[in-house]
């Protein structure tokens, strides 16, 4: 993860990792579809190994500055996601199960599944 720091009156900072961490994240970026785009409001529910990790997309940070929309989970040694479960704005469930680590996912949701009569 890197960090860009806007310092006023003064050039940029930018926090930069060098090293190759030891433990594995994931990253999602999720893509609404019959959501709103930008999947605000977005539930997540990341289980890897025995901890469980929740997030929600959320849009906004403080006075001229945005907060990055993708959500990023530590799962330390952890070799893979065992289940994520997204909630998404239109109340669609998507479940994906066995994810590898260390990348971001772009997760688009699905169509409305066919009704069934």
């Amino acid at each position: 993860m890197e960090v860009l720091i806007n310092n006023q009156n003064a050039a940029p900072s930018l926090l930069k990792q060098t090293m190759h961490p030891a433990n594995h994240w994931i990253a999602l970026k999720l893509v609404g579809v019959r959501s709103n785009r930008g999947a605000l409001g977005a539930k997540v529910r990341l289980t890897a190994g025995s901890r469980t990790q929740y997030d929600e997309v959320r849009s906004g940070g403080s006075y001229l500055s945005q907060n990055d929309l993708r959500l990023h989970f530590g799962i330390g040694d952890a070799r893979r996601a065992d289940r994520i479960e997204i909630l998404w704005p239109s109340g669609q469930r998507q479940v994906l199960r066995d994810v590898s680590p260390d990348r971001v996912l772009i997760v688009e949701e699905p169509p409305l599944a066919a009704s069934r009569n």
